[in-house]
């Protein structure tokens, strides 16, 4: 039985009282300040002041655990907007949202489709929104819009970490290495590169995510009217 129908152990008078939520929002704290390196079973267990056996009569292992914490953070993935555009950029940008109030949510995206309610919450609302599209395309299109997403927040994120773990920022990294590649595309190997770098604008991490996502949507529109 998925952990999503399996019933709770019924409540017992003890000092610390326990539930799947709690266990799950413990999880999400330790995740949100250290990462998912600080989630386990027993770690959970001692920010909850309690014994590591008691968890596991409401999870049973480390790897529903992640389930349940990537379906409580979709709480916060509420796709919105008039028309299937509008509900598919809201999708995308939620996610992005999501991902950066919790870094590790980008470690987790991207594999089998996530379950848990919030989450089918979540794709009911877009799917809904694409009503009129051609069955066939619904999926496809959702997956389309998912990838960019968590493909441009893993970038983001990585970007995030690097910062962390090097103690250099995009502009001291690009201080750092900008007259090893002058030198380079002064070579004239690279000459389209030479062109982008030189005369490209150069747009901030919320100014591409937009762009990149009106490419799309342009795109599948093109595609609809085709």
């Amino acid at each position: 039985m998925v952990v999503w129908e399996r019933p709770e152990p019924p409540e017992r008078p003890v000092p610390a009282p326990l539930s799947r939520d709690r266990i799950v929002r413990a999880a999400v704290q330790l995740a949100d300040a250290d990462g998912l390196d600080a989630v386990s079973l027993r770690k959970v267990a001692a920010a909850l002041d309690v014994r590591p056996m008691r968890l596991y009569g409401y999870i049973a292992s480390k790897e529903e655990l992640l389930d349940l914490m990537v379906d409580a953070v979709h709480a916060e993935i509420r796709p919105a907007g008039d028309g299937w555009r509008e509900a598919l950029r809201s999708l995308a940008e939620a996610v992005r949202r999501a991902a950066h109030r919790h870094e590790w949510l980008a470690d987790l995206l991207g594999g089998r489709p996530q379950l848990g309610p919030r989450a089918l919450a979540s794709g009911e609302a877009v799917v809904a929104a694409l009503d009129g599209i051609d069955v066939d395309d619904v999926m496809p299109v959702v997956a389309a819009v998912n990838a960019y997403a968590i493909g441009a927040v893993r970038r983001e994120i990585a970007e995030r970490r690097a910062e962390r773990a090097t103690g250099m920022d995009e502009r001291r990294w690009q201080a750092e290495l900008g007259p090893y590649l002058e030198r380079t595309l002064a070579t004239g190997r690279f000459p389209a590169l030479a062109t982008v770098v030189r005369d490209a604008a150069h747009r901030d991490a919320d100014e591409t995510f937009r762009i990149g996502l009106d490419l799309l949507l342009d795109g599948i529109e093109a595609r609809f009217a085709g």
